[in-house]
């Protein structure tokens, strides 16, 4: 919440709303692509989000067999049902509901990520955060969250936060990233009742709306249905950005809130490889089909 006792809290606007594309990854997963390659740039330095949920086996029990990353971050968020990771450094984790797994793909590391549980729902996001040029080819890295490991705070009307990276008011998140700074929280609202989130300005942001629908900013809200993203403008003399859940729906409104420090650098995307030149994407190519993309 805005702290500051000398100037009202001013919310960012809504820039623009984008409907997610249904696509498919891994073996057959189905998921909806909400953040596209055409918004690296605007959303600098997040490269990709994707919202994935399904009670259907057959949609999600194919998994993600082995596959390259190198060049950023993933950030693996699970609402409902288990995964299982294992990496080629040696790392194994157990994705539940409610916890997050923060892998550093740096120069790089193979991954899997496989159902544990063959009926039932599986619900959850991955997003890719940019890794600045200096730090791509930084050993790999794992962090696994587990639930009561995100730390939460409640304000005085019933809204719940999950800090998952950066702060909200003075709770600090799971954990912190240099050079980005990215703010990753996962907010629950009661009908009727607004909750002010704090942002820097220098950074770009976005909300996911994926329960319920929120009105976003203050002199003239935008209403943003759910499995909807907000891309939250960048005006100089916000102090954040307010959601509201609607009174008249009844029911809560549950929102992913992101925001980082943009890099300014050139994005060089080949699939699961992120680098800043053709050149630099050529070798990790070239590195991963000679078995060599960890060197």
């Amino acid at each position: 919440m805005n702290t500051s006792a000398s100037l009202p809290f001013r919310s960012r606007g809504v820039e623009r709303v984008v409907l997610g594309q249904p696509t498919s990854d891994g073996d057959g997963v189905k998921l909806t692509r909400v953040l596209t390659q055409p918004l690296q740039q605007r959303l600098d330095p997040f490269l990709m989000l994707d919202a994935f949920g399904s009670d259907a086996a057959a949609d999600y029990i194919g998994g993600f067999p082995d596959h390259p990353h190198r060049g950023f971050e993933t950030v693996t968020i699970m609402l409902e049902g288990r995964m299982r990771h294992r990496d080629s450094v040696g790392n194994v984790g157990l994705l539940e509901p409610g916890s997050v797994q923060w892998m550093t793909a740096g120069r790089g590391i193979i991954h899997s990520e496989m159902p544990e549980q063959e009926a039932g729902r599986m619900a959850g996001f991955q997003l890719w955060v940019n890794l600045a040029a200096g730090d791509k080819m930084q050993p790999p890295a794992y962090r696994d969250i587990a639930p009561a490991g995100v730390p939460a705070r409640s304000t005085d009307g019933g809204v719940r936060i999950r800090v998952i990276a950066g702060a909200s008011g003075d709770v600090a998140g799971a954990l912190t990233r240099p050079t980005t700074e990215p703010i990753v929280l996962d907010i629950e609202i009661p009908p009727g009742k607004s909750f002010d989130a704090e942002l820097p300005a220098g950074h770009n942001a976005f909300a996911y709306v994926f329960a319920g629908a929120v009105d976003i900013g203050d002199a003239k809200p935008a209403r943003v249905e759910a499995e909807r993203m907000a891309v939250l403008g960048n005006e100089a003399d916000s102090s954040g950005v307010r959601f509201t859940a609607p009174a008249d729906l009844g029911e809560p409104a549950r929102v992913l809130l992101v925001a980082g420090r943009p890099l300014r650098e050139p994005i060089a995307q080949y699939g699961p490889f992120v680098m800043n030149t053709t050149a630099e994407l050529q070798r990790a190519v070239s590195d991963f089909q000679r078995g060599i993309l960890t060197s």
